[in-house]
């Protein structure tokens, strides 16, 4: 499955990278029902190789979750990838590009779900799921960067 979402702040391309490089932010952007949490990341300043685990809940049930970052294009792009947690593939694309006065921040999740066609049973509700996130997303980055 792909997910993409698309959002323009009227904030500096530096000011929005600056924000989204820092992995302590995440829990700003993420729901409170997902009870997430960063633990701890590999290295001091997030490069390619960094790996940052987290925990969380998904459905109530208790997760533990390993991304490592594969790409690394300050103030562009970067990307992470689940190394360790409840997908067969978590890969997310983080763009970034100045426009007029702002910047357009890009998304995209190529993800997929264990146990095959089993697995991809439970679609629906996950594409519902990240839906969800993203639209919390979206509300708190409009609430952090609106001028």
């Amino acid at each position: 499955m792909i997910f993409q979402s698309a959002q323009f702040v009227e904030a500096p391309l530096e000011e929005v990278w600056s924000f989204f490089s820092d992995e302590s932010n995440l829990e700003r952007l993420t729901p409170a029902w997902l009870s997430f949490r960063v633990l701890d990341k590999s290295t001091p300043e997030m490069c390619v190789g960094t790996r940052i685990n987290y925990a969380l809940k998904i459905r109530g049930i208790a997760v533990k979750w390993q991304s490592e970052i594969n790409t690394w294009e300050p103030p562009h792009r970067f990307v992470d990838e689940q190394v360790k947690g409840p997908y067969a593939r978590w890969h997310h694309t983080h763009a970034f590009e100045a426009r007029d006065q702002g910047t357009l921040i890009s998304d995209q999740v190529d993800y997929a779900l264990p146990f095959g066609w089993i697995g991809s049973l439970g679609n629906w509700f996950v594409k519902r799921d990240v839906q969800k996130i993203f639209d919390h997303r979206r509300q708190i980055i409009q609430e952090l960067f609106s001028r």
